[in-house]
Parts: C-alpha cells; sequence; structure tokens
C-alpha cells in the first residue's frame, strides 16, 4: 500500500483516495461484523463497545446484510475511524496527503 502511495503520490487523486479510504473502512467494519456470527455474540460486543443494552439488542438482531449493517449507525458509531487507527488500521488518506506536494 505504501508503496503504491509513493509511486502515485505526485498525481492528484485525494478524493479518489478519500472514497476508497472510506470504502476500506466500510470493508473492515462489515468483515468485524461476519466475525461476530450470532446475534447473542453481536449484542455483547456492542455493549462492550459503549452501546445501551436496548439498542445492543435491537441492532444484534438486525436482518440487515452484513454490507448495509457496515454502513449503518450501528458500526460506525461503535467501530470508530479512531479505534480502527488503534488497532492498527492504515490510513491512505493520511499518507496520501503528507506525500503529496502541490
Amino acid at each position: 500500500m505504501q508503496g503504491w502511495l509513493n509511486y502515485y503520490a505526485i498525481a492528484d487523486m485525494q478524493n479518489t483516495i478519500d472514497d476508497w479510504n472510506g470504502w476500506l473502512r466500510r470493508r473492515i467494519r462489515m468483515y468485524i461484523w461476519k466475525q461476530w456470527k450470532r446475534p447473542r455474540t453481536r449484542v455483547a460486543n456492542l455493549e462492550k463497545l459503549g452501546m445501551p443494552h436496548w439498542k445492543a439488542y435491537r441492532n444484534g438482531n438486525s436482518r440487515k446484510g452484513y454490507w448495509a449493517v457496515a454502513g449503518s449507525g450501528i458500526l460506525t458509531h461503535t467501530i470508530t475511524n479512531k479505534r480502527l487507527a488503534q488497532v492498527g488500521y492504515f490510513d491512505i488518506s493520511q499518507k496520501y496527503k503528507s506525500l503529496h506536494y502541490l
């Protein structure tokens, strides 16, 4: 990823990089939701992330698909960008901004 960004850092593609960054974050959230296979596990993990029990129960038992849940407020408010960064998510938008000089 870093090598690709170094190669294309001279190009003006900030909007494209931001779109890709958002898509990757949503994809990561989708995989996390997929790993929590059962509704009981989803409810427990949402509660661990700070969601009240009644909301965690409602959202953990959601019938929405993985991609829809990853884009909804269920995961964007609990698995925030800050939490993803703490776990080690490589933010390509910030790296591009530090490399792009124009």
